[in-house]
């Protein structure tokens, strides 16, 4: 359990919490011995009374030890994939506000504070550390498609859920108690942010995002992150939460595609029987009752799905509110 946080450090805008009040900074590494002892001496020197914990996965360098002799609290996560970790640390980890931040020392100790100032002050369930409105991103990052994956990332989940994010692929985020403990994570590597950007928009925490300097990794220190193959498992991520939070309108689609192929096979089948009272296209004219058959079978999956989903909402609603019994700190 984090310590009690009687001040957020020097720099902090928050007002003063009562006793009692804790934060765990959450630091998922793998191989990051050139950057994590300044990481924990960083956050060390901003947050002092916060308790913060690195949890080393599978590294074969000398990540634990190093972070360990910077006064981390240190674990393991011998399921490699940072959700595998996040997952293990939000079950092991009590505390009223949590810090999530990469190892790798791209991003600001100094902004902590302000990510936590709106969790404290009610004002928001998860915090997003933006990159990218302020420029600090594509300045500092020399990886061209990475910039280029975040905004094809972007514009998908504005397309799919209706929600601009500034910065989705950020991993500096917050989050109250509440949101952590009832946060399902359902994958396990880098598409692990998207995940939780689509999560907080389809059940309706509140979410702000504050911008952040960012800088690019120091010499010696490199991504773990694959352009391509990570890429794709955003991309795949998207699409299955999709399936999962917005089946209606995924069915639907597919049934008007389906209907649109069926129609224009089967009309000129249809005028030719008008005409000469034959029907001279047998093979085209099944195929457009096939395609057809098809939209209103995907239809009638999305309703099913859509009523199974509703469903599933409700009930973590009721879940939510039961989880809001045990941990709010503000519940009268």
């Amino acid at each position: 359990m984090g310590l009690p946080l009687e001040t957020l450090g020097q720099t902090s805008t928050i007002p003063a919490v009562g006793t009692g009040v804790t934060v765990a900074v959450l630091i998922p590494c793998y191989n990051e011995e050139v950057t994590i002892g300044k990481v924990v001496d960083d956050f060390r020197a901003v947050l002092p009374h916060a308790h913060i914990y690195v949890y080393d996965n599978n590294s074969s360098d000398r990540t634990a030890q190093i972070a360990r002799e910077h006064g981390a609290i240190v674990k393991h996560e011998s399921r490699q994939g940072k959700g595998h970790v996040l997952r293990k640390m939000l079950r092991d980890i009590d505390a009223d506000y949590y810090l999530m931040v990469d190892g790798d020392d791209t991003y600001p100790a100094e902004s902590a504070p302000a990510l936590l100032e709106p969790l404290i002050n009610d004002a928001a369930d998860m915090t997003v550390g933006d990159r990218i409105s302020n420029g600090a991103y594509a300045h500092e990052n020399e990886r061209a498609m990475h910039g280029f994956g975040n905004n094809l990332v972007r514009w998908l989940i504005k397309t799919l859920y209706g929600y601009h994010f500034d910065d989705v692929m950020t991993g500096y985020r917050g989050f109250t108690k509440l949101f952590a403990k009832t946060l399902p994570i359902t994958t396990n590597g880098f598409e692990l942010e998207t995940e939780l950007s689509i999560h907080a928009v389809d059940k309706a925490w509140r979410i702000a995002e504050i911008p952040v300097e960012y800088r690019d990794r120091p010499e010696g220190s490199e991504s773990k992150l694959s352009t391509v193959k990570d890429g794709f498992k955003v991309l795949r991520c998207i699409m299955s939460l999709f399936k999962d939070y917005r089946p209606m309108v995924l069915f639907s689609i597919v049934a008007v595609l389906l209907a649109i192929v069926g129609l224009a096979l089967g009309i000129p089948v249809v005028a030719d029987f008008y005409r000469t009272g034959l029907v001279e296209r047998f093979p085209t004219f099944v195929t457009a009752v096939a395609f057809v058959g098809a939209a209103m079978l995907s239809f009638a999956v999305g309703l099913i799905l859509d009523t199974t989903v509703k469903g599933h909402r409700k009930t973590y609603e009721v879940e939510v509110m039961a989880a809001y019994e045990r941990y709010s700190r503000h519940k009268k």
